[in-house]
C-alpha cells in the first residue's frame, strides 16, 4: 500500500499438508508493484517507480474485502481513515485529518458534482465496475487544482471488456433487511464493445440502545436507504491511435426519514473522452463531462416531488504529453461551468473556472527522477486566482529501495455552496453561507522510503500538512429577526496544521498466505479566528492512532473447487471531541464527549465452485463490538451481521 505509513509486518508462514495452487489474484510484489498508476503525475507509471508516493487498492483487495460501495472499502483497507455523520446522519470522511472538502475524489479523472454536509454522496461509489485505486496524498493542486488540498482519490474504473460476459450477483445480511443485488453485461468485437452495470441496494432503518444518563445528544435510530446506481460505457476504436469513449449513469438514493415526506437525492451523469497517440511521443486526450446532483422531498399524500438542491457541473479537458529520451513534458487545461440552485438562496448562482498547468518529468538517471509542476487557478466569483508549484522526487540509491520526497502548494477556493447557502438543516440548524471567505492555502511537505525485498513491501511515509485560513463551519447564532432556530456560518480557522506519519508491511508466501498490516499516526493543531474554547465541530477530529490489518489463505483443491479465508480488522485509538449538549437547542451549551477506542473485524470466506460460480459467507463486526453511547460520532452499529452472497459469471 503506498501514500501512507504503512509498515506491513510479515508473519511466519508454516507448512501446510498440502502443495498449494495459488489464485493469481494473491500474488503481491512482481505483479502489483508492476502496475501502471496516472494520478500522482497524469502519465502513467509502474507503482514501483512513480516519485510521487501513490497507495493502490488494487482489484484483488477490492475482491477481498466484498465491500458495497467506497466507504466500505476505505475503512477497512486504509488506516487514518474514519467515517461519521453530519447531524442529518449524511456521512463524512475524515482522512487523516482531512475532511471530504479537502479530498478530491474523481471516477477515471472526472470530478463529481454535489455533496452531501461536505462531502461527496459516497453511496454513488459502488465497486462492481471498480478495476482499482489509486491514493494521492497531500497537497496535489498544482495538478488537480481546487479541493485537492488533503489528496486525491482516483477510482479507475474496468477498461478491458470481454468478447461476451455476464455476472449476476446478490447478497443478504442477516439484520435490517440488507440487501445487494448487481447485474453487469459486456460485450466487445474488433472495434467496438460496451458495458453495462446494474446495482441494487437495501437497508432498512433500525433502533441502536444507549447507556443512561448520556451527556449529550445521542442517536437513538439509524436510517437505511434504497437505492439504484445504473452505469453504460461504450468504447469504439475506430484506428489502432485512437479510442473513444461514451458513458452515462444515474443513480437514486431514498431515506425515510419522515414516513410522509422520505428524502430523495439523485445524478444523472454523462460524458465523452477521447484519446489519440498522434506518434509514439504525442499523445493527446480530451474529455467532456456533465455531472447533475440533486436533492428533493417526496410528499407521498400529493404524491409530489419538490427539488430543493441542484449542482450541476459541466467541464472540458484537454491533456498533452510529450516524450522524448526519458523524460515527459505535459501541458493541461480545464474549464467547469458550475451551476447551484437551492430553493433557499436569493437566486441561482454560477460560476466558470478556468486552470493551465504544465508538468516536467526529468529522468536524470535510472536512480533520480524529479517532476516539477506548475498550476494557474482562476474563478469567476470573486475573481479569485492563484499559482500553485509542485515538486516531487525519486531517488534508488541501491537495489530495492526508493526514497521519495515533495512539496506541494494547495489551494481551495470556497464553494458556491460555502458562499451562498442559506439551507435548514431538518429543524437543528440553518446552515449560512460566507460570501466573505477567503481561499485556503497549504504548504505539504512528504518524505517516504520504500524497501520491497522480494515478495515483501515495506513503507514508511511521513507528512506535515500547514493550513492558513481553513474553511470551516463555526459557532451558531442568533438574529434579531430569528430566535428560534440559530444559523450555522461558514467561517475562515486562522491555522490547521496536520502532521504525522505511516508505516505498512505487505507480503505474500508461497503457501497461499497473504498478508498485511498498517499504522498510521496523525496529529491536528488548529488555532481560531477568535479565542474560543468552547467551538464545537460537528465532525470528530482524526484519532491519533489507528492500525489496519488482513490476512488471508488461498487454495485450489482441484479444477472445481477453490477456497479464500480471509480475516480484515481495524483499531482507532480513542478521542475527545467538544459537542453541544442538543443540537437542537444550542443554548444548553458544549460539552467534552469522549469516544473510546474501538475495534471491527470481519471474517470471510469465499467458495469458487468450476470456472462460473462464487459463494461467500462473511461476518462483520465479529465480536460485536455496540457503542455504549451512540453519540454523534459514534460507529453507527447494533453488533455482529452476517452476509451469504453468491456470484455467477457467464
Amino acid at each position: 500500500m503506498r501514500n501512507k505509513l504503512v509498515i506491513f509486518i510479515g508473519g511466519v508462514c508454516l507448512s501446510l499438508p498440502m502443495k498449494a495452487e495459488i489464485n493469481p489474484d494473491s500474488l503481491f510484489a512482481e505483479k502489483e508493484l508492476q502496475q501502471v498508476v496516472v494520478t500522482g503525475t497524469r502519465t502513467p507509471k509502474t507503482l514501483l517507480s512513480t516519485p510521487v508516493l501513490t497507495q493502490l487498492i488494487s482489484s484483488a483487495d477490492i475482491k477481498k474485502a466484498d465491500a458495497t460501495n467506497i466507504k466500505d472499502l476505505l475503512q477497512t483497507v486504509l488506516p487514518g481513515v474514519e467515517f461519521s455523520y453530519a447531524q442529518n446522519q449524511m456521512v463524512h470522511l475524515n482522512f487523516s485529518g482531512f475532511g471530504g472538502q479537502s479530498i478530491l475524489i474523481l471516477v477515471d479523472g472526472e470530478r463529481l458534482a454535489g455533496e452531501t454536509m461536505d462531502d461527496v454522496d459516497f453511496s454513488r461509489l459502488t465497486m462492481d465496475n471498480v478495476d482499482h485505486i489509486e491514493i494521492v496524498k497531500g497537497a496535489a493542486s498544482a495538478l488537480y487544482g481546487s479541493n485537492a488540498n488533503g489528496g486525491v482519490i482516483n477510482i479507475i474504473t474496468k477498461d478491458h471488456m470481454k468478447k461476451f460476459g455476464t455476472q449476476v450477483d446478490a447478497r443478504l445480511g442477516s439484520k435490517h433487511n440488507d440487501q445487494r443485488y448487481g447485474l453487469s453485461l459486456e460485450n466487445s468485437g474488433k472495434k467496438i464493445g460496451n458495458r453495462l452495470s446494474v446495482s441494487r441496494n437495501v437497508m432498512d432503518n433500525y433502533d441502536v440502545t444507549n447507556g443512561p444518563d448520556p451527556i449529550a445528544r445521542v442517536v437513538a435510530t439509524i436510517y437505511g436507504e434504497k437505492t439504484w446506481n445504473v452505469n453504460d460505457e461504450l468504447q469504439y476504436q475506430p484506428l489502432s491511435n485512437l479510442k473513444l469513449t461514451a458513458h452515462g449513469g444515474y443513480f437514486f438514493r431514498q431515506v425515510n426519514r419522515d414516513y410522509a415526506t422520505p428524502e430523495r437525492y439523485r445524478d444523472l451523469n454523462g460524458g465523452l473522452r477521447g484519446r489519440w497517440s498522434i506518434t509514439d511521443n504525442d499523445v493527446l486526450d480530451a474529455s467532456y463531462n456533465f455531472d447533475e446532483y440533486d436533492k428533493s422531498s417526496f410528499l407521498r399524500q400529493q404524491n409530489k416531488d419538490i427539488r430543493g438542491y441542484s449542482d450541476v457541473q459541466n467541464s472540458l479537458r484537454l491533456l498533452y504529453t510529450h516524450s522524448f529520451g526519458m523524460s515527459d513534458l505535459t501541458f493541461g487545461a480545464d474549464y467547469l461551468h458550475d451551476y447551484l440552485m437551492n430553493n433557499k438562496l436569493r437566486g441561482t448562482y454560477r460560476q466558470n473556472c478556468v486552470d493551465v498547468f504544465g508538468q516536467y518529468d526529468w529522468n536524470i538517471s535510472k536512480r533520480w527522477e524529479v517532476v516539477s509542476a506548475l498550476r494557474y487557478d482562476y474563478f469567476s466569483d470573486h475573481h479569485q486566482q492563484r499559482l500553485t508549484p509542485k515538486i516531487s522526487v525519486r531517488h534508488t540509491p541501491i537495489e530495492n529501495v526508493n526514497v521519495r520526497f515533495g512539496y506541494g502548494m494547495g489551494f481551495r477556493a470556497p464553494t458556491l455552496k460555502e458562499k451562498y447557502y442559506d439551507f435548514d438543516m431538518v429543524g437543528i440548524w440553518i446552515i449560512k453561507g460566507n460570501p466573505d471567505l477567503v481561499p485556503e492555502t497549504s504548504h505539504n511537505f512528504n518524505f517516504s522510503m520504500e524497501y520491497t525485498p522480494g515478495h515483501y513491501d515495506f513503507v514508511i511515509n511521513g507528512y506535515c500538512n500547514l493550513v492558513r485560513d481553513k474553511i470551516t463551519s463555526g459557532n451558531p447564532y442568533y438574529t434579531a429577526d430569528n430566535q428560534k432556530m440559530p444559523y450555522l456560518p461558514y467561517v475562515n480557522l486562522k491555522k490547521f496544521n496536520v502532521t504525522g506519519f505511516e508505516a505498512s508491511a505487505r507480503s505474500h508466501w508461497d503457501c497461499g498466505v497473504s498478508a498485511r498490516l498498517s499504522y498510521a499516526f496523525v496529529h491536528e493543531d488548529v488555532m481560531k479566528d477568535k479565542n474560543d474554547d468552547d467551538l464545537a465541530s460537528p465532525y470528530l477530529p482524526s484519532r491519533k492512532h489507528s492500525i489496519t490489518g488482513h490476512i488471508d489463505w488461498d487454495h485450489t483443491f482441484s479444477k472445481h473447487y477453490g477456497l479464500n479465508i480471509s480475516l480484515d480488522g481495524r483499531w482507532l485509538s480513542g478521542i475527545d471531541n467538544n459537542e453541544f449538549i442538543d443540537y437542537y437547542d444550542v443554548t444548553k451549551g458544549v460539552t467534552r464527549v469522549h469516544y473510546p477506542a474501538y475495534s471491527i473485524f470481519k471474517i470471510m470466506m469465499q467458495n469458487r465452485i468450476g470456472e462460473h460460480v462464487k459463494v461467500q459467507l462473511s461476518v462483520d463486526n465479529l465480536f460485536n463490538y455496540k457503542p455504549d453511547y451512540h453519540y454523534l460520532n459514534a460507529p453507527m452499529t447494533d453488533g455482529a451481521i452476517a452476509y451469504a452472497g453468491v456470484t455467477i459469471n457467464f
